[in-house]
């Protein structure tokens, strides 16, 4: 049953709440009832931040940095959104809104692909054809905006479509707004559902002058200032925005190769089937 706006504006109005909501979930009962009910068999990668990169970045190989490897994670979007038999664009984010964002562009909602998307309140947005679907991958990129890849059960429940594995989350994501914000505040198991590509490592080069701009900027709590340098924690989910934003160029971001590509694309076929 597709989702009636109001359930929408209510969730709106919680949304803000989601960090204190989601630090409850360290409570060991609690998370797991939590977990099973909103997050069960979910699987979502980053995408690094890498449209127009301004910070470095660390190629993998002398021949994929020639043929343009900054944007070799598109690659993963792209192929979903080719190979999808339904793509269902939102008409805004609703994160966005719900955060009064003045920054990030509102309009940029959520891509849906496959069969469960059909099930998704028109009022909500439209279906697309593959090449509109694209050229909203596009603009969301170039918006600076973070895209986000996979199954995410909480999606069926609050679209009320389904079922999970027929329906693919691509979210467009900011630092302020980003409903993942919770992964430090989430109990270790929920916040584990969320991963950094195989192959990508952001690291710190001897230009970092310790100005702490990354700190605020990093969604994950994943940087500190240590020494007068910045100190890049394994809590790193690799979306770039840390690297893009740096003043310096005092952060480079080393990205997938090929092989790492296509494994990602093999586990996210398994969990969601967009045909």
């Amino acid at each position: 049953m597709a989702t009636p706006l109001i359930l929408v504006e209510i969730i709106k109005k919680l949304f803000p709440q989601r960090l204190r909501l989601a630090a409850l979930t360290r409570h060991p009962v609690l998370g797991a009832v939590v977990e099973r009910l909103m997050f069960e068999g979910d699987e979502l990668y980053y995408l690094p931040r890498g449209y127009l990169p301004r910070g470095n970045v660390v190629e993998v190989g002398e021949d994929i940095a020639q043929s343009g490897a900054a944007v070799l994670p598109a690659w993963i979007a792209e192929y979903f959104v080719n190979k999808s038999s339904y793509r269902f664009i939102m008409n805004s984010c609703v994160c966005r809104e719900a955060e009064g964002c003045t920054v990030y562009p509102s309009e940029i909602g959520c891509l849906f692909l496959g069969e469960g998307a059909r099930g998704i309140n028109p009022k909500l947005g439209h279906p697309a054809t593959k090449e509109e679907a694209l050229e909203h991958l596009a603009w969301a990129k170039k918006a600076g905006l973070v895209q986000l890849v996979g199954k995410n059960k909480l999606d069926t429940l609050w679209l009320g479509t389904g079922p999970g594995s027929r329906l693919m989350t691509m979210c467009f994501c900011c630092p302020c707004c980003c409903l993942w914000k919770i992964a430090p505040f989430a109990s270790p198991s929920i916040s584990g559902k969320l991963h950094r590509l195989p192959g990508v490592e952001v690291r710190r080069n001897d230009e970092c002058d310790g100005c702490g701009l990354c700190v605020y900027r990093c969604m994950f709590g994943a940087i500190r200032v240590g020494e007068g340098r910045a100190q890049i924690s394994e809590a790193c989910r690799g979306c770039g925005i840390c690297v893009y934003d740096c003043p310096k160029g005092a952060l480079e971001i080393r990205l997938p190769d090929e092989a790492s590509i296509a494994g990602v694309i093999r586990s996210l076929s398994r969990a969601v089937d967009v045909s």
